[in-house]
């Protein structure tokens, strides 16, 4: 469904298992990054009513998300740390094409955001499915389906609002990109890493 070329390594899980703390607090800070990412998309394309009105909704789940992580955090008695880079979408956020009309940048934008949100929900299937919390395995279940619909949400919007941009061959550029970097990743205990 989500057309990722490689799987995360379920022995991923192990890494997150041996921090959990660094786990949530990246998480957090994913989902924080995630609303932002939305409201930069409103922000810059306002005049798109049926965009603005979902992305503002997405931009409150992941608000929301953000809390959720906060809470679990709390009532782990862990700590939220500071802010971590994410390299992972440090890369993809180069690989996205800077030139062109304010619509070429509107797609690009968009399937950079569907291919964080492809990544995240295939990263929490993978938390959901081999986590030993009970907790944890639900929350991330709940999450995978949630970030799946953005997932279809950005893909979709991209697709409705081209105007030159062929977005079918442009999203498999996406994935090719994808699949060069992701072996660097899914080796620490953060969401993308």
């Amino acid at each position: 469904m989500l057309g990722l070329k490689l799987a995360t390594d379920p022995r991923w899980v192990n890494i997150v298992e041996s921090n959990i703390e660094e786990i949530l607090t990246d998480h957090a800070w994913c989902e924080q990054k995630a609303a932002t990412n939305a409201i930069t998309i409103i922000t810059y394309n306002s005049e798109l009513e049926d965009l603005v009105t979902e992305l503002l909704v997405i931009a409150k789940e992941e608000l929301d998300h953000l809390q959720l992580v906060h809470n679990i955090i709390k009532q782990k008695g862990l700590v939220l740390g500071r802010e971590r880079k994410d390299h992972y979408v440090n890369e993809l956020f180069k690989f996205m094409k800077k030139d062109g009309s304010r619509n070429d940048a509107l797609i690009d934008r968009l399937l950079f955001s569907a291919m964080i949100e492809a990544r995240s929900c295939e990263r929490f299937k993978i938390l959901s499915e081999n986590i030993k919390d009970s907790e944890l395995a639900a929350f991330y279940r709940e999450l995978m389906i949630s970030e799946a619909g953005h997932y279809t949400t950005f893909l979709g919007f991209a697709r409705k609002y081209t105007e030159k941009i062929d977005v079918d061959k442009r999203w498999k550029e996406w994935i090719e990109f994808e699949t060069s970097i992701i072996t660097n990743y899914g080796k620490n205990e953060t969401i993308h890493g």
